[in-house]
């Protein structure tokens, strides 16, 4: 009888954490759709930005790396949609809610802090997967891509990349006193992540000291796995040291932003 008990009690503990997450996400994406700039980022910034990849590598030798501009385009587009919504939309989103009190507030109720930060960041994460699903569709129905060749490997790949990119923009808000000033602070993240983890040009067409340094930035294990599942390039090995790669930033970060993040105003 005790033991059913418990059980019940931890159903309705659950229960009501979920309750209380939903509630926080839905007030998030109310907000999200509230705020022009966020919005144009999360749903017209990611399909413009992958013309741009495709311009970019239509003036590159691919020949190395195996893909042809398109899927070059689509796979880095991909990885560079996180960044966009994921990451500069909730550093933005965590400053303004941590200098709003909003995160001061919420921290005296029921809610816990973990509950917090992944309610918050349901306005970066729910686009994110929908723009995911979009690109793959956009690009298998209408632009002649292969369908993923390894989804099983794809769908994590995009899972690690939010996750990852939702500590990373925990972290930076650490450091950012205002919404205005995220857009300095992120700016480090994205020019490396975008010239240096092969998102615009691959790696296997930089030199192999300069490819060795730049598979060790945070974005690259994920743009690796991205085309491995998309594209079914890559070999075992090569897979399985983007996979540490990435799993060694996620748990990182997910420590630094856990140390670091402020809950109360910068002043």
């Amino acid at each position: 009888m005790a033991a059913t008990e418990v059980r019940a009690e931890a159903r309705e503990q659950r229960s009501t954490a979920a309750r209380r997450l939903g509630a926080l996400a839905r007030a998030e994406l109310t907000l999200l759709v509230r705020n022009k700039y966020a919005l144009f980022t999360a749903v017209l910034m990611p399909p413009l930005m992958v013309a741009v990849i495709r311009s970019a590598l239509d003036q590159a030798a691919l020949g190395g790396s195996g893909m042809s501009a398109l899927e070059g385009a689509l796979t880095g587009g991909l990885a560079m949609m996180l960044v966009l919504v994921v990451y500069l939309n909730l550093t933005s989103a965590y400053v303004a809610r941590r200098e709003e009190l909003v995160l001061k507030r919420l921290r005296t109720g029921e809610v816990t802090d973990g509950e917090i930060m992944a309610g918050t960041a349901m306005s970066a994460v729910a686009p994110a997967l929908a723009q995911s699903v979009l690109m793959v569709l956009a690009g298998t129905v209408l632009l002649d891509m292969p369908a993923p060749r390894r989804p099983e490997l794809l769908v994590p790949a995009l899972l690690a990349g939010i996750v990852l990119l939702a500590a990373l923009a925990g972290l930076t808000a650490a450091f950012t006193r205002t919404t205005e000033s995220a857009q300095i602070t992120t700016l480090p993240l994205l020019m490396v992540s975008a010239m240096g983890s092969g998102l615009f040009v691959p790696l296997e067409t930089f030199p192999d000291t300069v490819a060795s340094v730049c598979e060790l930035l945070p974005l690259t294990g994920v743009t690796t796995l991205i085309r491995a599942g998309w594209l079914g390039s890559g070999g075992g090995q090569g897979v399985l040291e983007a996979a540490v790669t990435t799993a060694a930033w996620v748990i990182l970060s997910g420590y630094a932003a856990r140390r670091w993040f402020r809950w109360e105003p910068r002043r």
